[in-house]
């Protein structure tokens, strides 16, 4: 595969369009804009997607992406981590950073003395870099630009509505972003700031022209990258290379370069493959395709069962829900995945794709052990597909982990109950973090089928727990922690769906008790 013709990445950046010749396949957007383009205003943290220090904007046309809203003016933009995104997925797109934002041209200071430097002229500034100075929301200053990107994203979707987000809409906004300096008060409050300054709007036209003249039906080959254009093209490829490496959001393949520092070889892109960006409702399920973003996918999620609102926000971060997807989180088959235990909660099933031919199976059944799954040489996953929720089903999903946001989880449960009167008539039992694989507990769901919904059936699935998982002891928490926060997860099941006094879904949650909470002011 690598025998095909090696083509320039081309993108938009600082109004214009960018060729970027010869790069290597695996280097990162930050490596590019910091030694190449010398846009050093982005910042390497942590390289691997955590502390939201390189923050970029990534603009594209609404038709080429899977976001349902957020349209600007014609124009698509999400936030995305640059250390972990590699620079041929730009192709196409447009990349806005902090330097797009200044317009402060002041004249260079005299060395000799501090006092003859110009002051700082407001109106040269973006209304989110002005609200962050008036506002304090700097301090040591290195994550001030990751801040001010993902501010900016708020911004431009919430001017071209015209609404304002409220503080926790903020606050959620933020949660990919880690500052050691202010305690974020400032930064919420600049936030909010930005809305009362005079608008200054992106000006889209240019950008939609210059996307519009770089589209191609052709598949993109650049160096080993191979981005095909559609399902048919993707499937053949895979077909004929089985050994590729699949990328879709590459937040977890991008820390394979960075911190593990493997060599990927030929790499299959998916994210141009418009057919996997969709989601659609047919008469037996909500069609999730494999390309759709994890934000997206959580949304469609939560709008058919609210109570699932809470896992969606705690899902990793804003920036990595804009870049990873469904179908890349459950193909990657991480034992500690938040959507599989929801998704098997809900019963869904998995669609495999091999050439022509697909085939379905419960996503219960895709696992076999530790980071091994039912994929065949050639097949790649096409879609998750959610059944319609069966009369009376109850659903909840808790994620426990030692930070709130933008955590991985110690423990991860999806929960679904059916009750016939006050008998269960059918429950699905589902963890992550428990065992080498995300898997229903069985025998747990055996102990309540047909029972009473009550404290004493509570209890016995409690017990039977025991059988159904031998959780390890690691960083994140112990086997005897885990077991027991599992058995505690299925009481509060019991409180929040019990037929007798039944709690509102989020009842417990802390968004809901305390819905301005933000971090300690």
């Amino acid at each position: 595969m690598n025998a095909m013709n090696t083509q320039p990445i081309c993108f938009y950046h600082q109004g214009k369009i960018v060729q970027v010749h010869g790069s290597a396949p695996t280097r990162s957007v930050l490596d590019w804009l910091r030694e190449d383009a010398h846009c050093t205003g982005t910042k390497e943290g942590c390289n691997e997607g955590d502390c939201g220090a390189c923050t970029v904007v990534i603009g594209e046309l609404p038709e080429r992406t899977d976001v349902p809203t957020g349209a600007v003016r014609g124009l698509s933009l999400r936030t995305v981590n640059a250390c972990i995104q590699f620079l041929p997925t730009l192709n196409g797109k447009a990349l806005f950073t902090v330097e797009d934002l200044k317009r402060l041209k002041a004249a260079a200071a005299p060395a000799a003395s501090v006092d003859a430097l110009q002051p700082v002229r407001h109106d040269d500034l973006h209304p989110v870099q002005r609200a962050m100075v008036e506002c304090h929301g700097s301090q040591c200053g290195f994550c001030t630009p990751g801040f001010v990107m993902s501010l900016y994203a708020t911004y431009e979707h919430h001017q071209a509505c015209g609404s304002r987000p409220s503080r926790q809409q903020l606050a959620d906004d933020l949660s990919g972003n880690l500052c050691r300096c202010t305690g974020y008060r400032p930064i919420l409050d600049a936030g909010q700031r930005m809305f009362d300054l005079p608008p200054v709007a992106l000006d889209t036209a240019p950008v939609i022209e210059a996307l519009r003249s770089l589209q191609s039906a052709e598949t993109f080959s650049h160096a080993g990258f191979h981005a095909p254009k559609s399902l048919a093209a993707l499937a053949a490829l895979r077909e004929q290379h089985p050994k590729a490496q699949l990328l879709s959001g590459s937040t977890d393949i991008g820390l394979w370069v960075n911190k593990g520092l493997r060599e990927l070889g030929d790499i299959l892109y998916i994210g141009d493959v418009d057919e996997l960006k969709r989601i659609e409702r047919r008469a037996d399920s909500l069609w999730i395709g494999a390309g759709v973003s994890l934000e997206v996918a959580w949304r469609a999620l939560a709008a058919l069962h609210p109570s699932l609102t809470d896992v969606w926000l705690r899902f990793a971060s804003v920036p990595i829900r804009n870049a990873g997807t469904l179908g890349g989180n459950v193909a990657n088959g991480s034992p500690i995945g938040d959507a599989p235990p929801v998704l098997m909660a809900l019963d869904t099933q998995i669609e495999l794709r091999k050439g022509a031919a697909t085939r379905k199976m419960p996503l219960t059944a895709f696992y076999i052990d530790y980071m091994k799954n039912q994929l065949q040489a050639g097949e790649f996953v096409q879609a998750l597909a959610v059944p319609p929720a069966p009369a009376g089903q109850q659903v909840r999903a808790y994620k426990v982990s030692k930070r709130f946001d933008c955590d991985i989880s110690a423990v991860c449960a999806g929960l679904s109950i059916v009750l016939d009167g006050d008998a269960v008539k059918d429950v699905r039992l589902a963890f992550g973090g428990m065992a080498g694989i995300v898997k229903r507990a069985t025998a747990a769901e055996a102990a309540l089928v047909g029972q009473p919904w009550s404290q004493a059936s509570v209890e016995a699935a409690q017990a039977a727990l025991a059988a159904d998982f031998k959780p390890l002891t690691d960083m994140r928490a112990s086997a005897g922690y885990r077991l027991q926060v599992a058995q505690n997860l299925l009481q509060r099941f019991w409180l929040e769906t019990r037929a007798d006094q039944p709690l509102p879904p989020h009842a417990t949650s802390v968004w809901s008790v305390m819905p301005h909470l933000v971090a300690p002011e």
